[in-house]
């Protein structure tokens, strides 16, 4: 077991759940590309579970990990928007159950889903300029009162799991826990915290030197910002993820295969150019 968190009960996950992000979410998320040279550092970088580009941090990904890492301390980077609260929160179950030291820090953005992950940690750490993010559980359904039952039910039930695993690490009571969770209006805005906020709350301990860590805010490149930016924008106007998925792979497909495009380190304005193009094109389809 991990020196101060106890596992949380699991939910069955619904034959027909599909996982979006809030697109607030999505725009205040920067991806970073960073590996560490710690052999016992794990990065959570992206989503939680699988994207549209198939790379997503899953709970399979993190067990393996951490069984390579053994019986050791662990330090987890993250910077996620979230994603899937089933994978998050059987993620948050495999560093609670790790039986040495979880150190987490926080990069950019631990968000949704990543938030309940971070909290795993036996210290949480903050870099400048980082969030952490709490949100209610926010979905789709489609269908008759049954599946909207049904949908708001698991959403309740993700409520209070969420409330249980904050509440545990800061010490706050359930109403205000709930009220965080809620936002200002409470139309799944949610809370973004800052570092200095998050630690007076207790969601993290203390913050970390950016300046040993100049390896984990390199960027990625360009055009893969760009469909970070392209997903974010689609989800604000309401597309489903499916279709987004969709659409992006499509882009990413026809980007691959033109050659002009292909070598992002010789040109990036082509292969945001080859984006936009192929992204117009969908669009079009989409709207008919």
């Amino acid at each position: 077991m991990s020196l101060t968190r106890s596992p949380v009960g699991d939910i069955e996950r619904p034959s027909a759940y599909k996982w979006d992000v809030p697109s607030a979410v999505l725009a205040a998320y920067a991806p970073l590309a960073a590996e560490s040279d710690d052999e016992n550092t794990i990065s959570v970088y992206g989503s939680i579970g699988r994207d549209w580009d198939g790379n997503g941090f899953t709970a399979q990904r993190m067990a393996a990990a951490l069984r390579s890492i053994g019986a050791n301390p662990v330090t987890v980077n993250i910077n996620s928007f979230g994603g899937d609260m089933f994978e998050g929160v059987a993620i948050y179950n495999l560093l609670a159950e790790h039986p040495a030291k979880v150190t987490v820090r926080v990069m950019g953005i631990a968000a949704s889903a990543a938030s309940a992950i971070a909290m795993a940690g036996d210290e949480v750490l903050m870099g400048t300029g980082t969030m952490i993010m709490i949100h209610r559980a926010w979905g789709l359904a489609i269908g008759n009162h049954h599946e909207f039952t049904e949908a708001a039910s698991l959403f309740q039930k993700f409520d209070q799991l969420q409330a249980d695993i904050y509440a545990t690490r800061t010490g706050l009571g359930e109403d205000e826990i709930f009220a965080l969770l809620d936002g200002t209006n409470k139309n799944s805005d949610g809370t973004f915290m800052t570092a200095a906020e998050a630690i007076d709350k207790g969601f993290a301990d203390g913050k970390f030197d950016k300046a040993t860590d100049s390896k984990a805010k390199a960027a990625l490149p360009a055009d893969i910002q760009a469909m970070r930016r392209i997903d974010a924008a689609l989800a604000k106007q309401g597309v489903p993820r499916k279709e987004r998925n969709a659409m992006l792979k499509e882009v990413k497909g026809e980007r691959d295969a033109d050659p002009a495009t292909r070598d992002a380190g010789e040109d990036d304005h082509k292969n945001l150019a080859a984006i936009s193009t192929a992204l117009t094109s969908n669009l079009s389809i989409l709207r008919r």
